[in-house]
C-alpha cells in the first residue's frame, strides 16, 4: 500500500510540475488539477482507478496539445494543409475500393 502512496504524490507532483509549466509558457492561469482523493479517503476507489484517471486526463492533456499544434501549422500552411487532405482521401478511397 506504501508505494501507492509514493506513486500517487509522486504523479500529483509532476502534474503540479506540468501545470505550472504551462501556465508560465501561455501566461494564462491555468485551473489547477482536480485533487484525487487519497487512497484511503473512498472506499469504492482503488489505487488503479486514481491512476487510470490520471493517465485518462494526460492523455486529454497530450491530444489537446496536439490538435492545437496542428491548427497553428494549418493556419499557417493552409493550401499544403489542402493538398495533403486530399492526397490522404484519395489514398484511403483507393485502398477502401480494392475489397
Amino acid at each position: 500500500m506504501a508505494p501507492d502512496v509514493v506513486v500517487s504524490r509522486e504523479l500529483k507532483s509532476l502534474q503540479d510540475e506540468l501545470s505550472a509549466t504551462r501556465q508560465e509558457r501561455s501566461g494564462t492561469p491555468i485551473a489547477p488539477p482536480a485533487v484525487a482523493p487519497s487512497a484511503s479517503g473512498s472506499a469504492d476507489e482503488t489505487a488503479d482507478d486514481v491512476a487510470l484517471r490520471d493517465q485518462l486526463a494526460q492523455f486529454v492533456d497530450e491530444a489537446t496539445r496536439f490538435l492545437d499544434d496542428a491548427e497553428k501549422t494549418i493556419a499557417t500552411h493552409p493550401a499544403q494543409s489542402v493538398l495533403g487532405a486530399l492526397l490522404v482521401g484519395i489514398l484511403i478511397g483507393r485502398l477502401l475500393g480494392r475489397r
